[in-house]
Parts: C-alpha cells; sequence; structure tokens
C-alpha cells in the first residue's frame, strides 16, 4: 500500500541401525545437530478487554488522510475505530461518518478508519511475519497488512506488502515488493485466489512472508505463491536487506480499489486475531534433502503450525529446509516433525508437520537406494504426480523405484 509519506552432519545418522548400506550415509553421532530453535520477537495476540485501546508499547496510532492513493478516508485516534473486542482480536473499523469535522484532500471526509504501525517500537530484519485475519468485504475497501523500510524515504527505502485486498476481488489477496524503479502500479507482486469462489471475508486466514537476505517468500494459511530475489528486478536495486516495521490499515477508496458505492454495506471491519514475527531461521545444523530435479524438501511457507504441509520448493538455506533426526526415528524440521497425515497408510497420504508424538507414521528410515521410508505403511516418500514444480506436496506412496522418490542429503 504505497504512501511516500511513510512508508550438516547427517541427518539420518540416528537411523543408521536400519540402514542398509550404512556408508552411504555419514558416520552416525550421538547427538546430531539441530536447527536454531525459532525465536518470537514480536507478538500480539490482542488479548484485553472488549473496547480497550491497542498496546502502546507495541503500536503507534496514526491519523489524518492519504492524498497519495486518493483514499477516501480519515484515520482517527484512540480507540473508536481500532479496538480490542475481548475474544483475543484487534477490530479496524471504517466507517461512513465524519463526527469532528475532519477535512480531507479533496474537501470534507466522508469515512473514518484506523492505521496502526510499529514504528519507534519494532522493527524486522528478516524472518517470518505473519498475521492471522479476516477482511472486510464490499467495494472500496482495502485492508493491508505491509512493512516500510527505514529510515522511510520511499519508494528509495522500500515496501513489502505481505498482504492486500480490494473488495472488487473477493477472493483475492496480493503480496507485491516496491522499490526505487518499480514502485505503486509497477510494483512486482502476484496475486493468490482462494478456490470455487471461497470469499476471504467468510473466514479467517494466515497471511505470511518469509524473509531472508536476498529473498521474500509469500504464502496464504501455509500456502506458498510467489518468490522473489533480486533477480526479478531487472538489474534494478533490492532494498530488502534492512529493517522494516509493520503496518496494520483499513483504507476506504482510492485508485486501486475505486470508491465505495451504493453496494457497500457500512461500518466494514477488519478482524486481526494475532501478528508475530519469527526469527532464528538461520541454520546451526540439519541437513538439506534434495529430491526430484535437485529441488528440496521443505515446509511450505516456514509455518511452525501442525498441518503445514510438507512439499518440494527451490533450496534456499532456510530452517524451513534444514531436517535433523530424532533418536526415537524422527525427521525434524522448525521443532516439530514430519507426520503421515492422520496417521494413514494408504498411498496418496499427504506428509506435513506436526508436533512430535512419537506416533508410528512419524517414524523414518532409509534405504541403500535412497529411498526415505515409513515402517508402519511400508510406503515411500513421494513427490505428487512425479512433479517437481515449486509447491509440489509430498506423500506416502507404494515404492517403486522413480526419481520422485529418492532423496540426498547434502
Amino acid at each position: 500500500m504505497a504512501s511516500p509519506r511513510l512508508i550438516r552432519s547427517a541427518l539420518l545418522a540416528a537411523l543408521s541401525a536400519v540402514l542398509v548400506a550404512a556408508a552411504a550415509i555419514a558416520p552416525a553421532q550421538a547427538e546430531p545437530p539441530r536447527a536454531a530453535a525459532a525465536a518470537v520477537v514480536f507478538s500480539d495476540t490482542f488479548d484485553g478487554p472488549a473496547g480497550a485501546a491497542v498496546d502502546g508499547s507495541k503500536w503507534q496510532i496514526e491519523t489524518g488522510d492519504n492524498v497519495n492513493n486518493h483514499e477516501r478516508q480519515y484515520y482517527t485516534s484512540g480507540n473508536k475505530n481500532a479496538a480490542l473486542d475481548g475474544q483475543g482480536h484487534l477490530v479496524i473499523t471504517a466507517r461512513r461518518e465524519n463526527p469532528a469535522n475532519y477535512q480531507c484532500w479533496y474537501g470534507t471526509c466522508q469515512y473514518t478508519s484506523a492505521r496502526l504501525n510499529t514504528s519507534g517500537k519494532f522493527t524486522a530484519q528478516y524472518g517470518h511475519v505473519e498475521a492471522r485475519m479476516k477482511v472486510p468485504r464490499g467495494q472500496g475497501m482495502w485492508p493491508a497488512f505491509w512493512m516500510l523500510g527505514t529510515p522511510v524515504n520511499w519508494p528509495d527505502s522500500g515496501e513489502i506488502d505481505i498482504m492486500e485486498n480490494v473488495g472488487f476481488e473477493p477472493s483475492t489477496v496480493h503480496g507485491t515488493i516496491h522499490g526505487p524503479g518499480y514502485f505503486g502500479s509497477g510494483g512486482i507482486g502476484a496475486g493468490y485466489t482462494l478456490p470455487n469462489g471461497q470469499a476471504f471475508a467468510d473466514a479467517f486466514h494466515t497471511f505470511a512472508v518469509d524473509w531472508a537476505p536476498d529473498s521474500i517468500t509469500w504464502s496464504v494459511d501455509g500456502n506458498v505463491y510467489q518468490r522473489r530475489t533480486p533477480a526479478d528486478l531487472n538489474g534494478r536495486q533490492w532494498v530488502f536487506n534492512r529493517p522494516y516495521f509493520l503496518i496494520l490499515n483499513l483504507a476506504v477508496g482510492g485508485y486501486w480499489p475505486g470508491d465505495p458505492d451504493g453496494s457497500t454495506v457500512f461500518p466494514q471491519q477488519l478482524v486481526v486475531d494475532h501478528v508475530s514475527v519469527t526469527t532464528g531461521d538461520t541454520p546451526t545444523g540439519g541437513n538439506t534433502v534434495r529430491g526430484l530435479a535437485g529441488k528440496c524438501m521443505d515446509v511450505a511457507g516456514a509455518n511452525t503450525a501442525n498441518g503445514t504441509p510438507v512439499q518440494l520448493y527451490d533450496c534456499n538455506g532456510t530452517a524451513a529446509q534444514r531436517w535433523t533426526s530424532g533418536s526415537d526415528g524422527t525427521l525434524r524440521a522448525l521443532g516439530k516433525c514430519l507426520d503421515a497425515t492422520g496417521n494413514g497408510t494408504a498411498d496418496g497420504t499427504p506428509l506435513q508437520l506436526w508436533d512430535c508424538t512419537g506416533g508410528a507414521n512419524q517414524k523414518w528410515t532409509v534405504s541403500a537406494a535412497r529411498d526415505i521410508v515409513n515402517p508402519q505403511a511400508d510406503k515411500c516418500v513421494d513427490a505428487t504426480g512425479n512433479s517437481s514444480a515449486n509447491g509440489t506436496r509430498l506423500q506416502l506412496w507404494t515404492c517403486t523405484g522413480g526419481a520422485n522418490q529418492k532423496w540426498t542429503v547434502g
């Protein structure tokens, strides 16, 4: 939401007792190295009584209008349009009103809303940045969760839009980067669309980026939909290796969404369940596990939530791709275990990340032929459909000897 004013020893060492050919794997170690534990460096779950203002030690409230985007709202102070609901949510409300004769760039303001940021209170440089939210609906609505580089000198200092939604696209959200020579409508990004005509306003969804030196990866509910690196800029400057602060806002109108019309119902609300920033993704141990086309076994979006898909993805060295072995035969990343969903043993059972339970669906061995096998199912880790595309889900399948079931620790 552009605004110039703000704007490796062995992974499977502990499994050596079951190796058919141990010589193919590095020597076992009593304590295999582990990936660095993720550290939560910012978190707000918006707990507090109904009507209370946000935590002032974490957020500041912006006020005024925004001529740069031709938005129609006036951002108010206090807790009228940004307040806790008493149920663990922050509610940002847009209203058709002007209770104090607010003046906007176009004359007397027609709407009020709220915008919050962490400038001067918290900045992040790399990590997993996410918010779980339910967006409003209606023509002219423009909710956003985004970040600005510091010190702010937009667009040269950069902007990372984690999630934007415009009301005329109820099923789609957008992730974008802005910087020198690629800003505003020239920003570089992509959209993510829910299947079967679902609307984002119907339910909560988790919007995230995994941000590392020279790469940013976007996901919705753990589903990765784009990754950007300096190679995407055609020689222009990558300005995303610096501290950024967080912003949450609900705009009304503007160049992109257009203004509200007779179909737009007010008030509208952006409901935020939590915001968090997790770092510690620089690996200090563990190994990548490479499969089809040299791509890596990857935890989608570096999301540590139970049920996060395990997939193939371009190798990027993050903790989401650093796997270690437990003495109990588990394979672990981000502090959780590789798990066959629902204790399934059938062909096509998807693999996921889950709390380590000691169950048979979390036990894995490796063969001399480089198969990774779940003994309970007597089936192999398999790249679905023999596809090497980014995001290909990993599953259990009868061992065939195919290339999509071969894995190399490296």
